[in-house]
């Protein structure tokens, strides 16, 4: 039912991965008129795997998209972190912490997710692929946007859900240094053949201040190669893969298990990614007529493993709090990060907290990690431990209705 009271119903999103089609499926069951525009010129494929926890996972029911979801988990039935000959020297189970631990047992590939977000959305939601923004103007009924190639329109709103290197958010705030917290760590990861033939497996490789690790995809059919490494800021150019594969090669040079193997395999990866694990933090999240969703307001980087969560979340307060507010963007803004502010600082605190763990900086802290890991199944308290890991994710959602009580089914 549409909601004939509501202003601003025109919105421009930029970015079409997961916090954008997310917040079109809402605005459009809640009469607003979103346009998306993405720079890449279809839904993005490819990716990491992600997990649909905490608060998210409430966020894909009410979407009505969890068939589709299970349909697509990676199903993976644990992970082992093994010595330079392979040898196991910890092993965790999805059922460890009843699927809410390192080990999700709602575990999806990000291009997997995206996909299902853009067939949800896109009979209801303009998308224009191949094309982004180069000029953001207030006007005094909306924001004047001027695109790369399409011709330039007028919107009532604009969200910047597109990531940790955010156009929105540059063009509206600032440059990313302002707002950008580097917490001394780079990732890449690429997609290679199943070559240790793993059955729903993972398998990881620490070295001092680096992590390497793979793990099955698509019915063990492919892996998904991850490489973590701790480095002070490195100076590179983002968009010239060349170069950011020979910073992995050189921090990698040298070092042994599968690594030589996964590095050669790079050359050809379809998908190859590389940046920075970082944090993105910003006093607010909104400025006049322009709101920025997800990453691009508040990453929690990948050590978080929360980036899904927050995007989703995120995406489902921002357009309730618009219908709420019968699209007046002042109040809606406003009471979109009052709702989330310190949920966002828990997970980005988490992050903050995890890297030595999980990238541990010497030999003996790799061992105790995997000594801790090998007492967990017999730890009396571990019920505890679940209890707490799914605290750390958990958020009551409001109950969103239009303006008038009429909740739009």
């Amino acid at each position: 039912m549409k909601n004939s009271t509501l202003k601003n119903r025109t919105m421009l999103i930029s970015g079409a991965s997961v916090a954008g089609p997310a917040l079109a499926y809402w605005l459009s069951r809640y009469g607003f008129e979103p346009t998306l525009v993405e720079r890449a010129p279809a839904p993005r494929s490819g990716g990491n795997a992600i997990d649909i926890r905490g608060g998210s996972r409430e966020v894909v029911e009410r979407m009505g998209i969890m068939p589709a979801v299970r349909q697509a988990l990676t199903h993976q039935r644990g992970m082992s972190f093994v010595n330079q000959e392979g040898q196991p020297q910890a092993t965790m189970s999805v059922e460890l912490f009843n699927g809410e631990g390192l080990v999700s047992d709602c575990e999806i590939l990000r291009g997997d997710l995206v996909d299902i977000l853009y067939q949800a959305s896109k009979d209801s939601a303009e998308y224009l692929f191949n094309d982004s923004i180069t000029a953001l103007t207030e006007v005094a009924d909306g924001v004047r946007v001027t695109f790369e190639k399409g011709q330039p329109r007028t919107f009532d709103l604009v969200v910047g859900a597109d990531g940790l290197h955010s156009n929105v958010r540059a063009l509206t705030f600032g440059p990313e240094s302002q707002f950008m917290r580097h917490l001394g760590y780079y990732v890449s990861i690429f997609t290679t053949a199943n070559h240790l033939h793993l059955d729903r497996w993972q398998l990881v490789y620490n070295m001092p201040g680096k992590l390497t690790g793979v793990y099955t995809a698509h019915q063990n059919t492919e892996t998904k190669a991850m490489f973590f490494f701790a480095s002070p800021q490195l100076q590179y150019d983002r968009h010239n893969i060349s170069e950011q594969k020979q910073i992995l090669a050189r921090v990698y040079a040298g070092a042994g298990w599968e690594i030589p193997h996964l590095l050669k395999a790079m050359e050809s990866a379809p998908d190859f990614y590389f940046d920075s694990i970082s944090l993105i933090q910003l006093e607010r999240w909104s400025r006049g007529r322009i709101a920025l969703l997800g990453d691009a307001g508040y990453c929690p980087s990948p050590l978080s493993g929360q980036g899904t969560n927050l995007a989703l979340v995120g995406a489902y307060t921002l357009a309730g709090e618009l219908a709420a507010a019968s699209g007046d963007h002042h109040i809606a803004f406003a009471r979109y990060q009052d709702e989330l502010q310190d949920y966002v600082r828990r997970q980005q605190k988490a992050a903050s907290d995890g890297g030595k763990w999980f990238v541990p900086p010497n030999q003996a802290m790799i061992q105790l990690r995997n000594l801790n890991i090998r007492l967990l199944p017999s730890l009396p308290r571990k019920g505890h431990i679940a209890k707490a890991i799914q605290q750390q994710t958990a958020i009551t959602l409001k109950e969103y209705q239009e303006a008038g009580g009429v909740l739009n089914e």
